[in-house]
């Protein structure tokens, strides 16, 4: 999915990426909510949703999206792609009913939907995704995702421009009734991948008529359960049942407000006051207490997720060098950080690639656990080797994205690597911004995490890949990206994994990033609703979502 705000992904995605029931608050808490909170939320529909999410969305054109999950949220409640999700994160016919796979696994026939509608009414066709996949690809669109769609044939050419759109293996057949994919490769995860929001179509006919002001409020037409109504400039999206879904009768949602809840301790407050019924992502320092005192609404599960540190490998940049980047990540103490300072909400990680990713076993960087002073005298030693000293000390910088976890999280290592002599410069950002920042390589290290777009280990290995959008680092190995290339085009599932596992190991032998965390989602869920279920890539639709009373 994509990076995450707060758990980004974040996927992101798309870091950065595995079931409680629901019961109930005490009635006590629910009629806490008073005239005074209700006046600060949003104008009131009969069963109207109140999600708090971690940040700002960039824009309705999925071409433009930052990739956080909260992001993800929005965008999956107002477009459907070929394929959607259940509330369990399994796989369904959405925009497609039924599909044809040929016998080599790389041509993909899609029969669309009857009675498909935009929100204004007009047909969605196979058209609209082949415009809508070439928007995206198209290197004017600048789309930092459009890697995720280069197992099409000729998408990688075209995003580099060096193929016009029209060679995208994508065509509209049968008076738009039908899409054919042709792929490179077989790809054992392109339906999973489908779901994802570089795959929903663009309503052709809009952008023809108003250009790129198409997504503004008073022009733009989703196909999605829910369609665009209002925005509110870092304080509210607001979202209304869409009459044209083909599915309409049976959502049951008059509406959905997503609030920016960057602060999360604020966020709980409002969930308290009844003012939100949902609040993405709380603090892991808070979790013992929503616990003890919240226990039907609190929700911790396994998530395909990563927390770590990019580290700039550009040429000027200290962490260019790999004995750099080998100090750094032999004496971050992730235990620690794991199980003191994140209470236990996070689980300790020594990969790109989590526990749980499908088809894959975890690896783990040389050297990185183990007897601490051995540890800290070879970092000291490599230190020493790249040049800096008492005489020349190491300067930092450190970007995260605001929150109070990520500072916690930063200072506890700035104070890790002190002994080596390294002093950090911390810099905070919101989340949009210090994505935007960090692509533009203007830091040393800087935080992120991914959150599965789609359970395969390829997913999060793009991360480091040349000439990604999500590569913040810039990191560049060309026997890992022909590796992973090398991957792409095998069907032996044993023979894939053993490549894309080796890949792996390249980057972490050659400390390519400082893998920090794994991630479990954690979410606050009012008892009194149902069809939200925990699942590992933390996607919740709320297409399926209905208020119990």
């Amino acid at each position: 999915m994509s990076p995450l705000a707060a758990s980004d992904t974040t996927t992101s995605g798309t870091d950065d990426m595995l079931r409680h029931s629901h019961t109930r608050l005490a009635t006590t808490l629910l009629s806490s909510l008073s005239l005074a909170s209700l006046a600060l939320a949003a104008p009131a529909q009969a069963d109207t949703l109140n999600i708090g999410v971690m940040g700002e969305l960039a824009s309705f054109d999925t071409s433009q999206v930052s990739g956080g999950v909260w992001e993800s949220q929005i965008l999956m409640d107002v477009y459907e792609g070929l394929l959607k999700e259940n509330p369990e994160g399994e796989v369904m016919p959405g925009m497609a009913t039924d599909w044809d796979i040929s016998e080599d696994g790389r041509t993909y026939t899609f029969h669309l939907r009857e009675g498909a509608k935009w929100s204004d009414g007009a047909p969605v066709t196979a058209e609209d995704f082949v415009f809508g996949w070439q928007h995206l690809l198209d290197p004017a669109s600048a789309s930092k995702y459009a890697y995720l769609l280069y197992p099409i044939k000729n998408a990688e050419a075209v995003n580099t421009g060096d193929r016009p759109l029209d060679a995208l293996g994508v065509e509209s057949l049968d008076d738009g009734k039908t899409l054919k994919v042709t792929l490179d490769a077989p790809t054992p995860y392109f339906l999973q991948l489908l779901t994802h929001y570089t795959a929903y179509p663009v309503p052709k006919h809009a952008v023809e008529k108003y250009g790129k002001q198409w997504v503004k409020m008073d022009n733009i037409v989703t196909n999605g359960a829910f369609t665009p109504v209002e925005w509110v400039s870092q304080s509210r999206i607001s979202v209304e049942k869409n009459p044209d879904y083909y599915e309409a009768d049976e959502v049951e949602l008059d509406g959905v407000n997503y609030f920016n809840t960057e602060d999360r301790n604020a966020a709980i407050s409002r969930f308290r006051a009844g003012e939100l019924d949902i609040v993405r992502d709380y603090p892991s320092s808070r979790y013992q207490w929503l616990e003890d005192n919240l226990p039907e609404a609190t929700h911790l599960s396994p998530m395909l997720g990563s927390y770590y540190y990019v580290l700039n490998t550009r040429e000027g940049r200290p962490t260019a060098d790999k004995r750099v980047r080998e100090a750094l990540n032999l004496v971050a103490r992730r235990k620690v950080l794991s199980e003191q300072i994140m209470a236990g909400s996070f689980k300790d990680a020594y990969s790109l690639v989590p526990p749980g990713t499908s088809h894959y076993d975890v690896q783990r960087m040389d050297g990185v656990d183990g007897d601490y002073q051995k540890r800290l005298a070879r970092a000291k030693q490599l230190i020493e080797e790249a040049g800096y000293g008492p005489d020349n000390p190491l300067h930092l910088q450190l970007r995260y994205n605001t929150s109070d976890e990520h500072k916690k999280i930063a200072i506890a290592l700035a104070a890790m690597w002190k002994p080596l002599g390294v002093d950090v410069e911390m810099t905070n950002a919101e989340a949009t911004v210090h994505y935007q920042t960090i692509q533009q390589g203007d830091f040393d290290i800087a935080r992120a995490g991914w959150i599965a777009d789609y359970n395969d280990a390829e997913n999060f290995l793009t991360l480091l890949r040349s000439g990604v959008g999500n590569n913040y680092g810039g990191y560049a190995n060309p026997e890992y990206d022909a590796l992973l290339a090398q991957a792409a085009t095998v069907r032996d599932l044993d023979e894939r994994e053993a490549l894309l596992e080796k890949a792996e190991n390249v980057a972490l032998d050659d400390y390519a990033l400082v893998p920090l965390l794994y991630y479990v989602t954690r979410n606050l869920v009012n008892p009194d609703i149902s069809g939200w279920q925990d699942n590992a890539e933390d996607d919740h639709p709320s297409r399926w979502v209905t208020f119990t009373e």
